[in-house]
């Protein structure tokens, strides 16, 4: 299968002389050739090549190789195979053969051995782009040659870290903005290695325009980044406002959002199963003629002698003898009675339990509001009672199985009767 030539892609009548993009990468073909000897083919072959190229370029003390030391080196490798990569290598330029047989890199193939290195190094980090750039701009300072195009690259990364972050707080989520909090904090190095680099580049006085006009939009980029975790905390705290705490158990609305996010779409969609109601079809609009007949009606100006009354019907008397249910605390009283007579420390889940998940739910709640210290209740009746009693209950972080009565885990803690103080 041939390849397609260059013209194949430019639009008719062009010529690629009248290009000038395409100047710099026919200036570098031997360089992009190289590149394109090394991922060429299936993913196998491109990886094979790659790992004899950067074996062969590791050692540096005896940079030239020997075909018997290669095939000891490479014994997992098939000979065939290694041979077949060796000769690729050979033929496009990578790998310089002596007149005594022995393998070594060539210029080029050390250049593309070198790059892949960085590449892999910095891949092992979060963001590896910021901390690519900013090295690779920190060694054409080094050299002299910065050039604008470099520049360009970290300003179009600094410029797409600005907008990753202000989408999180504009969501308005607390794991994205959180997400992009530890974001911006892994860069932080590389945001302060790009502010040593501007103001050397700002302080001469023989620096090029275009390269001071892009480092001054650089630096804009980096102020609005420095700034932006001052942003973040607001966001926080505007989200910290509205959050809701489940009782006196001390997990919040954050804490069942973070849950359900470990969890996976399979175990979702189960919790969801029966909490879901299915919405019903309006059959009203099923029927054609109706809306029809409605038409006609509309049409012959009918509308205003059919309009409904819109004003409410009197109320209804009450009736007589009509008495109010009366609310049913039996269960109040009960748990009242048994936590007045307990005699020692109890754990939680044996004090709750009993009668169910809604009851137990009941009780745990009853004793949520005693660990909270609220005495502020009604001196009369059960409620007021119970807000009295001599009872102290103590909650902790981590959950206990129970298994059984409807309830597979709770919170540990433990209900206990109040100490009292000797006259």
């Amino acid at each position: 299968m041939t390849e397609a030539p260059l013209t194949d892609f430019l639009a008719a009548g062009v010529d690629a002389d009248e290009v000038p993009e395409l100047a710099a990468l026919a200036s570098a073909r031997p360089l992009l050739e190289a590149f394109i000897t090394l991922f060429r083919g299936t993913e196998a072959e491109v990886l094979m090549r790659l790992l004899v190229l950067r074996e062969i370029g590791r050692e540096a003390d005896s940079p030239r190789w020997s075909p018997e030391a290669l095939r000891a080196r490479f014994t997992y490798l098939d000979p065939v195979k290694l041979e077949t990569v060796l000769k690729r290598l050979r033929d496009n330029a990578l790998l310089a053969i002596g007149e005594d047989g022995h393998y070594a890199l060539s210029d080029i193939g050390r250049n593309a051995v070198a790059a892949i290195a960085m590449l892999l190094r910095f891949g092992e980090e979060e963001d590896a782009e910021l901390g690519f750039l900013t090295a690779q701009l920190a060694g054409l300072q080094a050299v002299g040659s910065i050039t604008p195009e470099a520049l360009g690259h970290l300003l179009s990364k600094l410029n797409d870290l600005s907008w990753h972050f202000e989408e999180a707080i504009a969501s308005g989520s607390e794991f994205r903005i959180l997400d992009a909090r530890r974001r911006l904090s892994a860069n932080g190095r590389w945001l302060d290695r790009g502010t040593d680099i501007l103001n050397k580049l700002l302080a001469d006085p023989e620096v090029d325009f275009d390269i001071a006009r892009i480092a001054q939009r650089i630096g804009l980029a980096q102020s609005r980044l420095a700034r932006v975790d001052a942003s973040f905390q607001r966001a926080l705290n505007k989200i910290e406002a509205q959050r809701v705490t489940l009782g006196g158990s001390g997990i919040s609305s954050s804490d069942v959002a973070a849950w359900l996010r470990s969890l996976d779409a399979h175990r979702i969609a189960g919790l969801a199963a029966d909490a879901c109601a299915a919405v019903p079809e309006l059959a009203l609009l099923a029927g054609g003629h109706e809306l029809l007949d409605r038409a006609e009606a509309m049409l012959e100006g009918e509308s205003a002698a059919t309009d409904t009354q819109a004003a409410l019907p009197p109320p209804d008397a009450e009736p007589a003898g009509v008495t109010l249910q009366a609310e049913d605390l039996r269960l109040l009283e009960h748990f009242t009675h048994r936590l007045g007579t307990l005699p020692v420390p109890q754990p939680l889940h044996q004090v709750i339990a009993g009668g169910g998940f809604a009851p137990a739910s009941y009780r745990l709640s009853l004793l949520a509001l005693l660990a909270d210290g609220a005495e502020a209740g009604p001196e009369d009746g059960p409620v007021g009672s119970f807000m009295r009693l001599p009872i102290e209950v103590a909650f902790s972080d981590t959950l206990t199985a129970v298994g059984e009565d409807e309830i597979a885990a709770m919170t540990l803690g433990e209900v206990r009767p109040r100490a009292t103080t000797p006259a």
